[in-house]
């Protein structure tokens, strides 16, 4: 089962990470200056990850491909990593489209 581990950033914006069950990350956020924002886009995440014309697939300067997947306002809500293969990419976004509906969020900001 994946998970959405919210995180902060030396800067001190957060940001969330899409993990499969793996552990392996397959979707990070761009940074958020205030947590309920960053709440709202996994949010956004869970409900457009399951529309397949909200991945845009991309090749990069070195040649990996990559997608991002996007909101309805056409916003960039998160970047995959790079891949070897196109099969790879596809393989990504199947998996963001099957983890991140029931993912549980982990807060990793939250003092003990």
């Amino acid at each position: 089962m994946g998970k959405f581990v919210i995180t902060q950033r030396v800067n001190k914006e957060y940001q969330f990470n899409l993990k499969a069950g793996n552990g392996e990350i397959i979707l990070t956020s761009e940074g958020y200056i205030q947590k309920a924002s960053c709440q709202k886009g996994i949010e956004s995440v869970k409900v457009n990850s399951q529309d397949l014309s909200k991945y845009d697939r991309r090749l990069a300067k070195n040649g990996k491909d990559y997608f991002v997947l996007k909101a309805r306002n056409g916003e960039i809500i998160g970047n995959s990593q790079m891949y070897s293969s196109k099969s790879g990419m596809e393989n990504g976004i199947a998996s963001v489209k099957s983890n991140a509906p029931t993912a549980e969020i982990v807060d990793k900001t939250l003092k003990n």
